[in-house]
């Protein structure tokens, strides 16, 4: 099953780039949320980071998206 799209290609392309990195993208229904990323870490401990769906500054929202992604300290135990 494909989610949809976000309609920010550089918070897109953020997601494409969360999503091979093996983290879970998951539209939600309302509000000014378009959805939520969360680490391959299962438990409460797991990172999550929200996505808005209209973001002040799109560039910086898709940077921290990403920074999110790669300071993930989750990752390194998975990997390990």
């Amino acid at each position: 099953m494909t989610r949809r799209r976000h309609p920010r290609g550089e918070i897109e392309d953020a997601l494409k780039y969360a999503e091979q990195e093996g983290w879970d993208v998951i539209p939600t229904a309302s509000g000014h949320r378009w959805g939520v990323m969360r680490c391959t870490e299962r438990s409460r401990q797991g990172c999550q980071i929200s996505i808005w769906s209209t973001p002040r500054n799109t560039g910086n929202h898709a940077a921290a998206l990403r920074r999110a992604v790669m300071r993930c300290p989750h990752e390194e135990e998975s990997n390990a």
